[in-house]
């Protein structure tokens, strides 16, 4: 009776173990370049019975990180200090911030280039320097990391 149970424990530990780079390499998988993501494909092409071995053989797919957006974003500068951060002038005095209804531009006496980003119940949830930003930089980030609110038919209707 002790035997049976060794053995059915020695069972379970190699069903439940994974396969070494020489076990994948001899059923057919590169254990090095096998996303799981790609296993879960093989019952398309009729080839669920390797299915399992596949399992055994690949690497978790990394899921990028989910971009978290904020209800509104404040742009704080001093401006004496637009000779310094000329990019920034160049973004401010654009028609650049009139795409982003919810960015607010704030002018600090003495402050470098901020952006302060705001979540839904008007709390600081971040707090970047801009000082190295070109106008472009600025732009993508707020188009990134800013929830598009624009309920306006005509900027939204097209025809």
């Amino acid at each position: 009776m002790l035997s049976y149970i060794l053995i059915l424990v020695i069972s379970i530990v190699t069903v439940h173990c994974e396969y070494s780079f020489e076990d994948c390499s001899a059923v057919g998988f590169n254990k090095a370049n096998l996303l799981c993501s790609s296993c879960d494909q093989l019952e398309t092409f009729g080839l669920g019975s390797i299915k399992d071995h596949c399992k055994e053989c690949c690497n978790q797919d990394k899921t990028e990180p989910t971009l978290q957006k904020f209800h509104k974003a404040i742009l704080e500068v001093c401006t004496c200090k637009f000779g310094a951060y000329p990019q920034i002038q160049a973004f401010i005095k654009s028609d650049r911030p009139a795409k982003f209804p919810n960015l607010q531009i704030k002018y600090v006496r003495g402050l470098d280039p901020m952006i302060k980003l705001v979540d839904e119940n008007g709390n600081v949830k971040e707090t970047l320097s801009i000082t190295k930003w070109d106008t472009d930089t600025v732009e993508e980030f707020l188009t990134e990391h800013l929830i598009n609110d624009d309920k306006d038919y005509l900027k939204t209707n097209n025809i």
